[in-house]
């Protein structure tokens, strides 16, 4: 199994607009951080996770021709924005792309994007995505592209976002949280990717990176690769003050298992 990272920042982004933080400033390519983005490929299927803003200048950064299906985490915009460079695949394709969502966001993707599926005109000659929504539960086992993932609810503030696991990986995104009935899902991955925005200040929504590293430590992650970076510390300095084991994410990473 390959994970690559397409995008490891905040809904902001890295170098923020307008910001002169060292950060923002900083030459190390690692430090420019789109919206959170991942591929997951194994046994020649691939598993797009969330569709940024960014994701058409991703997906060419990373050379991909095609998706298998596509996991939303939840219904926020710097995770869903992206959905319409979907429709490169389907129009190649000839078919729609499998887009699993949880159904307690169904409502508001549908009316997001309803010229997806509102059934209104289009322009002679444009395109949309062509997409198959099928919504899913909390706890259940799903099988996009054939992988099987157990997806589990997490707490995101007063939102909920859903990560899964897939065989020996383990996917927390935009998460505050690993509920006590939900920490044996994770346990003993041997690659967990969690969000964390910052060192110190607690978020209501959001792991900070002490949070992020108790948490994989107690889940006895073998290895963690920490992502949803904000721009308040650069790369070099987060990887200098993570405990071993644990490690900054950034955008083009690509991790085997």
């Amino acid at each position: 199994m390959r994970v690559r990272f397409l995008g490891t920042g905040t809904s902001f982004g890295v170098p923020v607009v307008g910001c002169d933080c060292p950060a923002c400033r900083s030459d190390d390519a690692r430090d420019r951080r789109t919206r959170h983005g991942l591929l997951i490929e194994s046994g020649g299927a691939r598993l797009l996770v969330d569709t940024p803003p960014e994701l058409r200048l991703q997906l060419l950064r990373a050379g991909v021709d095609r998706i298998d299906a596509v996991f939303l985490s939840h219904e926020h915009a710097d995770h869903t924005h992206g959905i319409d460079d979907l429709r490169i695949f389907s129009l190649r394709g000839g078919a729609p792309i499998p887009l699993h969502v949880a159904r307690e966001f169904e409502p508001a993707i549908r009316r997001r994007f309803s010229y997806i599926w509102g059934g209104g005109r289009t322009q002679p000659g444009s395109a949309v995505p062509q997409l198959d929504l099928t919504p899913f539960e909390d706890r259940e086992v799903i099988a996009p592209a054939g992988l099987e993932l157990q997806v589990v609810a997490l707490p995101h503030g007063v939102y909920r976002s859903y990560g899964f696991r897939l065989g020996d990986l383990g996917v927390l995104i935009d998460a505050k949280s690993v509920p006590d009935n939900a920490m044996e899902i994770f346990a003993g991955v041997d690659v967990l990717i969690m969000n964390a925005l910052w060192f110190g200040d607690p978020h209501p929504g959001h792991f900070s990176m002490e949070e992020a590293a108790a948490t994989a430590r107690q889940l006895g992650a073998a290895r963690t690769y920490l992502t949803h970076i904000a721009h308040r510390t650069t790369h070099a300095e987060i990887a200098r003050r993570l405990p071993s084991g644990v490690e900054p994410a950034f955008d083009g990473l690509v991790v085997e298992l």
